[in-house]
């Protein structure tokens, strides 16, 4: 489909990029995949191209380019299917609270290394017992002094090994009424004393996404760490923020759509059953018509959205439908397309065995899609 959003110097740069991840990327998955974590030496040659955060002002080591060129870095990267490199998490998910909410200093101390590649970001919010009912933290920052005394545990957090900057989600002030005014985000540097990376994370899928255990145990952490003016905005942060996250995770999940197709759409071509090839089957072109038409309406919505998203407007509610409705689509479509493959399908060879693995989590993170269909209810005033 012809995509009205992009210019012709978006399309010249998802050509770059698209040539990068093929020689940098795809002939090292594998690898990747085996060793259950990706190479800090990918960050930095990413960085030394100019693809990550790319939005940033050139200040700050960035391109000052608009938010459509991370959506085509997003396309891309599910156009490989690759679910271990989490630049997108970094670039469009946690610097932008860095940008947003720093002050001048810490976005100069911080900002030129996250887009070069030496500092690999992370964000820390969910808990063993606080998944997407933020108010639920337990982790505590408590002010001593000029610091801060860090003490919890986050669990499930993407980039949780490589990374060299966390932001924690922490309550600053336990005993605040409502309890989510007590909390503040703050930003922890890897080797401090009491941050732990305790162990990586084995899962379903994504594996060679660094998914980890962490914890923090008397970390102590300068308060000019904190990111905001004063203690007490995190979960409004968070909030603010998770327009973004939630539209970031629509537009892989369509972009994942649109590549189990194609393979399906040329693998039914190829395949013969009975005499003649399965796209010559009723069913298989009826079932193939029908997650086309999905993928379409879905990409139509979620243009639009980015669009609005780029102009500023809330579309918190919109956002979350495109997330809920899109990923659990994007799953029926992966599990539909593996169908066809047979027992094929089945095989790692073929690689979209990996994606229906990868895909699963997607209705789970960024705000399970439950949470997702409250939001929409409760902004629809029911």
């Amino acid at each position: 489909m012809k995509r009205e959003i992009f210019s012709e110097e978006h399309d010249i740069f998802r050509e770059a990029f698209r040539k990068f991840l093929d020689k940098e990327v795809v002939p090292y998955q594998d690898d990747w995949i085996e060793a259950g974590i990706v190479p800090r030496e990918i960050w930095k040659k990413t960085g030394a191209q100019g693809f990550l955060s790319p939005w940033l002002p050139e200040e700050y080591g960035g391109s000052g380019a608009d938010f459509l060129y991370s959506v085509v870095e997003i396309e891309e990267m599910s156009r490989i299917a690759e679910s271990g490199f989490a630049l997108g998490l970094h670039g469009d998910v946690v610097v932008p609270y860095i940008a947003s909410y720093g002050n001048e200093e810490q976005k100069k101390k911080w900002l030129p290394g996250c887009a070069s590649g030496d500092l690999i970001t992370a964000v820390a919010m969910t808990e063993p017992n606080a998944g997407s009912d933020l108010q639920a933290l337990q982790t505590t920052a408590v002010k001593d002094g000029d610091s801060y005394i860090i003490n919890g545990q986050k669990t499930f957090i993407s980039n949780g090994m490589l990374n060299d900057l966390c932001i924690v989600a922490a309550m600053t002030d336990p005993t605040a009424k409502p309890r989510y005014t007590g909390m503040s985000l703050i930003v922890v540097e890897d080797g401090t004393p009491g941050y732990n990376k305790v162990r990586k994370l084995k899962k379903m899928g994504m594996p060679a996404q660094d998914t980890a255990e962490l914890f923090f145990e008397d970390c102590r952490v300068p308060r000019a760490n904190l990111l905001g003016s004063e203690e007490g905005q995190g979960f409004i942060q968070l909030m603010q923020k998770l327009q973004q996250e939630r539209l970031v995770c629509a537009i892989g999940s369509i972009a994942t759509m649109w590549t189990v197709l194609d393979w399906t759409k040329e693998y039914c071509q190829e395949r013969v059953i009975f005499g003649k090839p399965l796209i010559k089957f009723q069913n298989t072109r009826f079932k193939m018509a029908e997650m086309y038409t999905v993928a379409e309406m879905s990409q139509t919505f979620c243009d639009r959205l980015v669009q609005e998203h780029m102009k500023g407007s809330d579309v918190v509610t919109e956002t979350s439908m495109a997330k809920y409705f899109i990923t659990e689509q994007c799953n029926k479509i992966v599990d539909q397309c593996l169908q066809f493959f047979g027992g094929y399908g089945y095989m790692d060879e073929y690689p979209i065995s990996r994606v229906f693995r990868d895909a699963r989590i997607t209705p789970i993170f960024a705000g399970a899609n439950e949470i997702m269909k409250e939001i929409i209810g409760k902004n629809l005033g029911m």
